[in-house]
């Protein structure tokens, strides 16, 4: 799917540089695109010269793809593009993509990660999920009489046993649906 979606992302880049004004290194825009932008301040924010090459290295090395997308939202508004045209490019609300810009020249690359949200943390930890893939991955058959194929609940079965942790067969459906 990254690849799908870089391809994508990567057609539309070329249609923008095409289209557009050269680089430099300070941005500042404040065209509104709605009547509701209008009260938006410009955007000022001034890089570092580096800023490309970081962002290049952020896109070779993230799996993610929310943080792939950004960066590269991030890389465009970095080498002068407008935002509003950015934005348009990659289907992002223009206030979205403007919170990305700040934060990458106030963090750096941290700033393209996820936050993390409130409420109340995932009963299925990492180690878990990674244990229920790796599971998912081997032969049923070798756990016991069971089917030739896993079932959800076989599944939550095996886990409780090798873990201790009790899941129900939603919580290992959900699980898989989200890693596979």
């Amino acid at each position: 799917m990254l690849t799908a979606l870089h391809t994508h992302y990567e057609q539309n880049l070329e249609n923008l540089r095409r289209n557009h004004y050269a680089p430099n290194v300070m941005c500042e825009t404040n065209v509104p695109s709605s009547p509701r932008s209008k009260a938006m301040r410009p955007l000022k924010s001034h890089f570092p010269d580096h800023a490309l090459a970081t962002l290049e290295t952020v896109l070779k090395q993230t799996q993610e793809a929310r943080v792939f997308r950004r960066a590269q939202a991030v890389r465009e508004v970095v080498a002068g593009h407008h935002v509003n045209t950015v934005s348009a490019t990659f289907q992002l609300a223009n206030s979205a993509l403007r919170k990305w810009v700040q934060r990458f020249a106030q963090e750096g690359p941290q700033g393209l990660l996820d936050r993390p949200r409130p409420g109340r943390p995932p009963k299925v930890t990492c180690d878990l999920e990674k244990h229920l893939n790796r599971l998912v991955d081997q032969d049923p058959l070798q756990y016991g009489p069971l089917h030739s194929q896993w079932s959800c609940r076989e599944l939550a079965t095996v886990l409780a046993q090798q873990t201790g942790v009790q899941r129900g067969r939603e919580s290992v459906r959900c699980v898989l649906k989200k890693t596979r």
